[in-house]
């Protein structure tokens, strides 16, 4: 039996969308959200700049491993290929159903928790308006790829173009806007006692912010010229990630001054209220809408590519597994997906925390098989020495080391300072357990 096989998939994607989707995922709005927790847990300046471009060198490592898995090993699934053929079925299975019930559906509602958050600035809905938005972007923006994937990676191209605009307004009003009686009156001040304790858990939230990259390996299977492409799009799409991230906390820091970042509940908006007043939160309110629905679709977008080999591979799943020809897109896969992920909505609804929840809900599973995708390159490269490698990550073993070193890092971090929406994570990934003898292996040449 050939498994993990797959559907030969049409290639349209170009390392343009490459660059679309991976900087789309990563810069949601996280880069809002996290600088203050990372300037009071660094104590001055230097540190927290420090702490950004470590993110990007760590960022960089990975991406580096994950530049010769998707070259050597182009396919719909992603890690679960590299899972299965590393591991053995039992784990690609675990992963492919944690993507579906934890990573990828709950990064999903929680992105789509943010936009709503911010769209109800703009708009208020009443007392569960955040929740009605989230759920009408989780339905809107899967309908819009169940139509097909040009339609999705248009609308993809647009968002992700009108973020990284958004930002560069951010960075000009931080430097050249901010009135000089507004602004870094105690930029010297230290926020925190600093030290390695804090930046350590500083750390985390750079690193949270940085997530993402690593969904372009979803894309390899319809991405022209694979081998060249795919590298050059992560490479290029972390450079730009880095240089956006450092650019916007460097204004962050004329603007409002270390201690006024480490104190403020709304940083982006704080900066642009000091720079254009009300108007200019207005338009920050704006500006975070458009992230957070780049960061939901191409969540979306790339999302249900593990569930279509979940599908392919088992015929417990084997509905999951149907792709439209027509459309480009895996249709059953994106809409079993977008369900779940209304589901978490309406759980993030119940308990009105509905971001943190979602960040408790998916951070220990995440980062537990981010780690083991790259053990999977130590795997591979013994037990397939033969298959053919383009790209080959340079200073071997040492860089994959760093990166499941960092990887192991933030699962225990994640454990540590995560609450109890945590468990609820592992135990719906430990109940994909029994599954495992129900699952049945689906004979694909019999059933093509």
């Amino acid at each position: 039996m050939n498994r993990s096989a797959q559907t030969k998939l049409a290639a349209t994607l170009s390392t343009f969308d490459v660059v679309a989707v991976t900087v789309g995922v990563v810069l949601g709005a996280s880069v809002f959200r996290t600088p203050p927790d990372v300037a009071a847990n660094t104590g001055d300046g230097g540190a927290m700049l420090l702490a950004w471009l470590l993110g990007a060198a760590i960022s960089a490592v990975g991406a580096l491993c994950y530049a010769e898995l998707t070259t050597a090993y182009p396919h719909a699934g992603g890690d679960y290929y590299y899972f299965e053929r590393a591991f053995g079925g039992w784990v690609s299975f675990l992963f492919a159903w944690a993507r579906l019930v934890v990573i990828q559906t709950g990064s999903i509602a929680l992105l789509a928790f943010i936009f709503g958050d911010y769209a109800s600035e703009l708009w208020s809905l009443g007392p569960y308006s955040s929740s009605i938005y989230a759920a009408l972007a989780v339905f809107g923006l899967t309908g819009l790829n169940v139509a097909g994937v040009r339609q999705g990676k248009t609308v993809q191209r647009g968002l992700t173009i009108a973020t990284i605009g958004g930002l560069l307004v951010l960075v000009v009003a931080g430097f050249f806007f901010v009135p000089e009686s507004a602004g870094p009156a105690n930029a010297g001040a230290s926020s925190s006692e600093g030290g390695s304790g804090g930046f350590g858990l500083a750390m985390v939230f750079v690193l949270l912010t940085y997530g993402g990259w690593n969904e372009a390996a979803y894309l390899s299977a319809e991405v022209r010229d694979t081998r060249r492409n795919m590298t050059r799009g992560l490479l290029v799409s972390l450079g730009l990630i880095a240089a956006l991230y450092l650019l916007v906390n460097l204004a962050y820091l004329e603007g409002l001054g270390l201690a006024g970042m480490s104190t403020s509940d709304a940083v982006a908006a704080d900066l642009m209220r000091a720079a254009f007043g009300d108007t200019g939160a207005h338009l920050l309110s704006l500006l975070v809408v458009a992230a957070a629905l780049s960061s939901t679709n191409a969540t979306i977008f790339t999302g249900a590519r593990t569930s279509f080999a979940l599908g392919r591979d088992f015929s417990l799943f084997r509905f999951l597994g149907q792709w439209e020809d027509d459309a480009e897109t895996p249709a059953n896969a994106l809409l079993v997906q977008g369900g779940i992920a209304l589901a978490l909505v309406g759980g993030g609804a119940w308990t009105r925390q509905g971001f943190e929840s979602m960040v408790d809900y998916t951070a220990p599973v995440f980062w537990l098989f981010f780690g083991l995708a790259g053990a999977s390159l130590f795997i591979l490269r013994w037990s397939e020495p033969d298959v053919s490698r383009p790209f080959r990550v340079p200073l071997y073993p040492l860089t994959p080391i760093l990166f499941c070193s960092a990887c192991a890092y933030m699962l225990w971090s994640s454990l540590a300072y995560t609450g109890t929406g945590a468990l609820l994570g592992v135990g719906v990934l430990l109940a994909g357990v029994p599954l495992l003898f129900l699952r049945g292996d689906r004979d694909l040449e019999s059933s093509s």
